[in-house]
């Protein structure tokens, strides 16, 4: 019987205690001050973390003209190269090409504290193994069960006559609900009591069945595999509840991608993988234990973290030829009403000598590189993404600046929420509009922007950052509205003769770091859409139609955020609550998932700077060292804002 490397010579159990009682108490008190020590030196740490990101320059460069030569690298004409590690993908030749500018996966095992996918643990108490292979047979995904993460079911997408499994037109997507009762279902799991072995004991690993044999597996495309793990203490015995908090991470060379979690509730958790067939070819499924029985959700969880890669499992997809899928409709109305998105990013087109320009941008192709279909509609060049774009349960239009002005002409487009939205709105007005002088984007702003094309074209932004009521103060979030001054403000633009067409909501990442639990989170998630229960129903009064009201899921923090205050797991369950409890007074219309959005690149800070995705592109030292970033990733959801905002 093989035991765990944890379990060596520095097991406290093998040593008798020695010396007389008051040394044992010089030497427990001194432990205790250490500790206690440890403590304050992390949180200390973790505040000027947190205060040296949201005091992040806010002097941005002056956007400048776009010249023609800027684009010269990216005017080369792409040939397809066929390759089955990068399948459907236009590359643009190069003399001398060079390593792409977004590697399509950087993440290195922690070889220290990481198992690799081929060493299984063996572990002997068999009254506590569960039959996994049977397990995988029984879980439903519409069983009614615990699920931190969401309820899945299949999505049926238009295949434009082609067939699936026999099928004709349908084809079945993996896909995800927000589970019903959620904020009352999470309350009931995280005061559950313990007092099982396997319930008080943490989780130290995973046995992943069908995955651990070290073989090279070879999944169908198309098809929905399911894979399912049990959750192991530091002995190796099987866990029997849940309440951990996994990243799955599902990535190709054009394909990145979350698959959906369940916790099962016992222990056990499972997944769904899909690939379509456009992108056959060699996977890495990645699976990292952050937090333990829902330890992100303290107040101060970073002295909790785990942070341990569990497995990187290297996989095959190759297309059967039995096997078509169809592809995806370009997004309706009816589409954004979906709680939870199951999206993915894929790669069309690739410039490996794409370098920064000086003005920090990333012009890998050219402006009118067209998208591939049925992934996005319009030009895939303007997200400046070397390639990438996203689809849901639906695909996206990308908007040229006569697109998006015919879009937002004359409308009104009021925002609240953190400080994201300030980039966002930044960026739609210079990328998408073309709009200069943008120093007037700050926290709390309300301006008409006209197009310098055309006079007769014009549209209002509206932004009130709810990070505090004070414009100058952080870490309040939902807290923000016990301020009555603060309220009576966001109501006055609802009160008049003429109301906003579109409310952008968001809760934000302050209410990671204010609230002190979920349950008092709950109760301010309550109060917040009571109030804005109201703000909705106050034009109705003057005889007024409500403005459209699209929820905006918080993003996933990155890199070294993932482990602070508002860290994924934390900010998953708050927008799980609040949109839960904003459904409950029916004034959601509209829901754009940018936790989903962002979870492909949030396990660097490469496309963030820990709370930022869209921060001006510049040709500075970044958060990792590098010089640049990548700002695609909010470019993505300025996009998906239009789609929703012209929805029909």
């Amino acid at each position: 019987m093989s035991k765990m490397p944890e379990k060596s010579a520095g097991t406290s159990t093998q040593f008798p205690i020695l010396g007389p009682v008051p040394r044992m108490i010089w030497v427990a008190g001194g432990m205790i001050f250490a500790a206690m020590f440890m403590v304050w030196s992390i949180d200390q740490s973790t505040i000027a973390s947190l205060v040296d990101n949201w005091s992040y320059p806010r002097q941005y460069q002056t956007p400048q003209k776009l010249e023609e030569n800027q684009y010269e690298n990216a005017n080369q004409t792409p040939s397809l190269i066929s390759d089955a590690s990068t399948p459907n993908v236009a590359h643009v030749e190069s003399p001398s090409p060079v390593d792409s500018v977004i590697a399509p996966d950087e993440r290195k095992p922690d070889e220290s504290s990481s198992k690799t996918w081929q060493n299984v643990n063996e572990h002997s108490g068999q009254d506590r193994v569960l039959d996994l292979a049977m397990l995988a047979q029984n879980v439903g995904w519409g069983h009614d069960v615990d699920n931190f993460h969401g309820e899945t079911e299949r999505e049926k997408v238009k295949g434009a006559g082609e067939e699936h499994d026999g099928g004709k037109g349908d084809v079945d997507w993996v896909s995800v609900d927000l589970e019903k009762n959620f904020s009352s279902n999470l309350l009931a799991r995280w005061l559950a009591p313990g007092g099982e072995p396997c319930m008080e004991a943490k989780t130290a690993d995973i046995r992943v069945e069908g995955l651990d044999d070290g073989y090279l597996i070879d999944f169908s495309t198309g098809d929905v595999h399911q894979v399912v793990f049990q959750a192991l203490d530091e002995t190796g015995l099987p866990r029997c509840n849940g309440g951990d908090y996994f990243e799955i991470d599902l990535s190709g060379e054009s394909w990145k991608s979350r698959p959906p979690l369940k916790d099962c509730g016992n222990g056990t958790y499972s997944f769904e993988l899909q690939v379509h067939p456009d992108f056959a070819g060699s996977y890495n499924l990645t699976i990292i234990l952050l937090f333990r029985h829902f330890e992100g959700l303290k107040y101060s969880p970073t002295r909790f973290v785990l942070d341990k890669e569990l497995r990187r499992i290297p996989l095959k997809f190759s297309q059967q030829a039995s096997k078509n899928m169809g592809g995806l409709h370009h997004c309706e109305k009816s589409d954004f009403i979906k709680d939870v998105w199951a999206g993915r990013w894929t790669r069309h087109a690739r410039n490996d000598s794409c370098d920064i320009s000086g003005d920090g941008r990333y012009r890998c192709l050219r402006p009118n590189y067209p998208c591939s279909t049925p992934w996005c509609s319009g030009h895939l060049g303007l997200l400046e993404s070397n390639g990438w774009v996203y689809s849901a349960h639906c695909s996206f239009k990308l908007f040229m600046v006569e697109d998006a002005w015919s879009c937002l002409d004359k409308r009104w487009i009021f925002l609240w929420g953190d400080s994201n939205h300030v980039d966002t709105v930044r960026n739609i007005l210079f990328f998408f509009l073309g709009v200069p002088h943008l120093e007037v984007v700050t926290r709390r702003f309300d301006k008409n922007f006209t197009n310098p094309r055309d006079e007769s074209q014009y549209v209002r932004f509206t932004n009130i950052f709810n990070g505090h009521w004070d414009m100058k103060g952080n870490y309040l979030g939902l807290d923000s509205l016990t301020n009555q001054e603060y309220r009576d403000t966001i109501m006055s633009y609802f009160n008049g003769s003429t109301v906003p067409d579109t409310v952008i909501f968001n809760s934000g990442l302050h209410d990671g770091i204010y609230w002190p639990n979920i349950r008092r989170f709950v109760g301010g998630a309550e109060r917040a859409a009571s109030y804005w229960a109201e703000v909705m129903e106050a034009p109705k009064r003057n005889g007024l139609k409500a403005p459209n009201f699209i929820f905006r899921s918080t993003v996933a923090t990155g890199g070294y955020a993932r482990t602070l205050a508002f860290n994924p797991c934390k900010m998953e369950a708050f927008n799980g609550v609040l949109l839960e409890k904003l459904r409950s007074k029916g004034i959601v219309d509209m829901v754009i998932d940018d936790f989903d959005m962002t979870w492909a690149w949030h396990f660097d800070n490469r496309c963030n700077d820990g709370v930022h995705y869209g921060r001006f592109p510049a040709k500075l030292v970044w958060k990792d060292g590098k010089i640049g970033h990548q700002y695609f990733v909010d470019l993505m959801l300025g996009h998906v804002l239009l789609n929703a905002i012209s929805a029909k």
